[in-house]
């Protein structure tokens, strides 16, 4: 029989070339994505802005969020491929906690 709900944890690195409103825009965007789809566990972690172990895009800090979330097993890969294709996001790590 198939798990109903699994917990999961989404790391993700927010580009510093969008203004403060903007990180804060998509922080909310990705919260109500999961909400919409399971339910955020904790509040939303924000380690904020942190020097990346090596540059990405030209870019050598980041704004650090941790989400913390139980969902259904198919929302974890839409939401890693939502995260990836969004301007914005220098990285994203969706796991199994």
């Amino acid at each position: 029989m198939a798990k109903l709900n699994e917990n999961y944890e989404a790391m993700v690195v927010f580009s510093l070339k969008k203004d403060e409103d903007g990180i804060k825009a998509l922080i909310e965007k990705f919260k109500s994505l999961i909400e919409k789809n399971g339910t955020l566990t904790e509040e939303v972690n924000e380690w904020g802005k942190r020097k990346l172990a090596y540059p990405i895009n030209y870019e050598n800090d980041g704004y650090y969020v941790l989400y913390t979330f139980t969902a259904k097993p198919e929302f974890p890969a839409e939401l890693n491929r939502v995260l990836n294709i969004t301007d914005g996001v220098l990285r994203a790590l969706v796991t199994t906690k």
